[in-house]
This record gives structure tokens, C-alpha cells and sequence, in this order.
């Protein structure tokens, strides 16, 4: 086929067409031409903008103080949380181990009461006795006759004192036996003496066979031993 006649060359892939020259379809094999890569736009510079603030200094102050007293109360709040859970299982144990050591007492109370009554009952024995001994001794230098009353006892209770008995008394004592039992110890061949180390109220009698001892104190020891006491009740000084 051919191109009709053109007044003006025409432009193929290898250059300008004269009129007559045969057209020929362009291959699309062909390595396309070399294509300059695109030239990249130079961005106009520009100054740099200086920086916008969006808060100013007393709102972000303030911002800043907000925070720190929200992190405080939220601190204070889990510290007492911690805390109140941390003392309440202490007060738990501590109100156990009360609890416990009220039992304890509990349980141990009636042996201590027990124990108690008696101290208390050997105290108010004790304070009887010597109450007791001391309204005696007082009573002895205005009413004497109970020492008679224990020298008879002695001679009719006593027969199997052998030999020569000896009845020791105290001077004052002595004086009052020897006026109302003079008769009674000389037929009993018993002989007076006094003895400034014995109290009021009491008497020893010695004899080759045996010794009686009828002092006060000894008798007040004999009393406590059948009330279930052991005491020893002091002896009193002797008295002139």
C-alpha cells in the first residue's frame, strides 16, 4: 500500500517520511527509547515558623500541680488501703492472741481462786491466833487464875512424874500458886521454883522421869497444829 503524496514530510520512528517512501507499521518489539527520568521539583525554602504554644505557662503550671495532687491523693488512697488492710490483719492476730490469754486466765482462774481462799484463810488464821495470844498475855496481870486452873491439871493428869518434880514458873505466877496450891504441890512432892525465861500464863515441871512443857507458846503451837497450821508463835520477853 502507499501514502499518498503529502506536502509536508511526516514524521516516523526513523526520521522524516519523503512523499513517496513506504509507510511501515511501527514494531512494538522495539526497545522503546530512552525516557529521562522525571526532574525533581527544588521545594522553595522557606524560614522555619517559630513554635505555637497551645497553653501558657500559669495553665500548664497549673496542670502540672493538678496532676501532682491527683498522684498524691491516689498515693494516699493505696498507702491507706495497704495500710488499713495491713493493721486490720494485725488487730486480727493481736485480738487472738488476747483472746487466748483471756482464755488461759479463764481456765486458770478457779485454781487461783482456790488458791486464794486458803492464803487468805491461813492469813485470817494466823491474824486470829496472834490476836488471841495477845488478848491473853493482856488479860494474865488482872486475871491470873488460869495458870491454877493449869497447875491442877498438871497434878491430877500428870501422876507418873517419878522422883522429885520441879514446877518452873514465872515470879508473879509463882507467888499466886503458892497462895492457893501450896497444900495440893506439897502433898504431891512437887517443889516451886520460878524461872524468869518463862512467860506469864505458862509453867515447864522437870522430873528424873520426864518434862512437861505447859508454856504459852507451846501451847498456842499445839493449837495452830490442830487448826492445820504451823506456826511457831514467838515467845514473849519475860516480865519482872
Amino acid at each position: 500500500m502507499y501514502s499518498k503524496p503529502s506536502s509536508s514530510p511526516v514524521s516516523g520512528p526513523k526520521g522524516p517520511l519523503t512523499s513517496w517512501e513506504r509507510w511501515e507499521m511501527t514494531s512494538f518489539n522495539q526497545p522503546e527509547a530512552d525516557v529521562a527520568p522525571p526532574v525533581e521539583a527544588t521545594e522553595p525554602a522557606f524560614a522555619p515558623l517559630a513554635p505555637v504554644l497551645l497553653i501558657d505557662a500559669a495553665e500548664l503550671a497549673r496542670l502540672r500541680l493538678e496532676a501532682q495532687q491527683a498522684g498524691e491523693v491516689e498515693g494516699r488512697q493505696q498507702g491507706f488501703t495497704q495500710g488499713h488492710s495491713e493493721g486490720y490483719a494485725a488487730g486480727q492476730t493481736l485480738a487472738q492472741q488476747q483472746v487466748q490469754a483471756l482464755r488461759t486466765l479463764l481456765l486458770a482462774l478457779p485454781a487461783a481462786l482456790r488458791a486464794a481462799e486458803r492464803e487468805v484463810a491461813d492469813d485470817l488464821l494466823t491474824l486470829a491466833l496472834d490476836i488471841a495470844r495477845q488478848v491473853v498475855r493482856q488479860a494474865l496481870p488482872t486475871e491470873p487464875q488460869p495458870i491454877l486452873a493449869l497447875v491442877r491439871e498438871l497434878l491430877h493428869t500428870e501422876p507418873a512424874l517419878n522422883g522429885t518434880p520441879r514446877l518452873l514458873l514465872h515470879a508473879d505466877d509463882a507467888v499466886l500458886v503458892q497462895q492457893h496450891l501450896a497444900d495440893d504441890l506439897q502433898a504431891a512432892g512437887w517443889r516451886l521454883r520460878t524461872d524468869a525465861s518463862i512467860t506469864r500464863g505458862g509453867c515447864r515441871v522437870q522430873a528424873a522421869s520426864g518434862a512437861l512443857d505447859a508454856t504459852l507458846e507451846t501451847r498456842w503451837e499445839r493449837v495452830a497444829a490442830v487448826l492445820g497450821r504451823s506456826v511457831v508463835v514467838p515467845a514473849e520477853a519475860p516480865h519482872d
